[in-house]
């Protein structure tokens, strides 16, 4: 081989090398080309709360107190829900349901608004239960010393007697319901001043622009200016129930059957207790 032809081979040899150095530097392994590349979906947190939900309760303004304490203690399980509270007498809540109000869970003071929203298939009835139970009382200002029963009520000097509008509050149409079964009702009509709801009551009370009223023993607990003069015999009317149940057209069924699950755990039974109220 002459040397032309020696340094024309070794020229090629020396090509040849250096294309495969290179190949080695800049082509993927088959390892890099079929290792995966992780998703944007697989690097989230497994654990990662869901979107921000807003729950919205309709409740008896009875329990306007111990539900803005437990509210808080909720939101300590479900930290990614935001609870709305509407405190209305039971005839409000009843009404906005029927007209469609974006509600999910209610707690009316009776049974008879929620059997009216259950006739009319606007709740999931196996979530209904009886929560709690109350009773009424009749109170008079706290420096008021001349009553000690209904009977006295049809004295001269008891010319206001607050009580909640039967047509629409609970704790009303309980009170109406005893006086009735007392005979005493055709006497004290006259009389009657009548609240929106049993908050009302309470200020019509307190304030002495009535001389008495009936209201729940949970309400009247709230108060230093006014004092019980008698617990209503509980055979005088209708049981006292606070009914709560999901709204079938609720967004977020499941939350609110959390919050339901969450309202009949040990720790809100005491805090209900500690307001005056019965769990069930």
């Amino acid at each position: 081989m002459n040397k032309k032809k020696v340094i024309t081979f070794l020229s090629l040899i020396v090509v040849t090398l250096s294309a495969i150095v290179g190949c080695s530097f800049f082509s993927p392994t088959t390892e890099q080309t079929n290792k995966p590349v992780a998703s944007q979906e697989s690097i989230q947190p497994t654990n990662s709360n869901q979107e921000n939900a807003q729950l919205t309760v309709s409740a008896a303004v009875s329990l306007k107190d111990v539900l803005n304490e437990l509210t808080p203690l909720y939101n300590q399980v479900k930290t990614n829900v935001s609870v709305r509270t509407n405190f209305a007498n039971g005839g409000n809540i009843q009404q906005q349901v029927m007209n469609g109000a974006p509600v999910d869970v209610l707690i009316p003071g009776a049974a008879k608004q929620m059997d009216e929203l259950q006739k009319r298939d606007l709740i999931i009835t196996d979530t209904r239960r009886d929560l709690l139970s109350n009773r009424i009382v009749l109170i008079v200002p706290s420096d008021k010393g001349d009553v000690s029963d209904l009977k006295d009520l049809t004295k001269a000097d008891f010319e206001r007697i607050a009580i909640g509008d039967p047509r629409s509050v609970p704790a009303g149409q309980y009170a109406e319901q005893a006086l009735k079964k007392l005979e005493l009702l055709p006497d004290l009509q006259s009389k009657f001043v009548l609240g929106n709801n049993v908050r009302q009551v309470l200020q019509f009370v307190e304030s002495g622009n009535a001389q008495a009223g009936f209201v729940f023993a949970t309400d009247a607990k709230t108060s230093t200016k006014i004092k019980v003069v008698q617990v209503i015999d509980a055979k005088l009317h209708e049981s006292i129930v606070y009914p709560i149940a999901v709204v079938r057209k609720s967004a977020n069924q499941s939350i609110a059957k959390s919050y339901l699950d969450f309202l009949s755990t040990e720790t809100a039974k005491t805090i209900f207790e500690k307001y005056g109220f019965s769990s069930l």
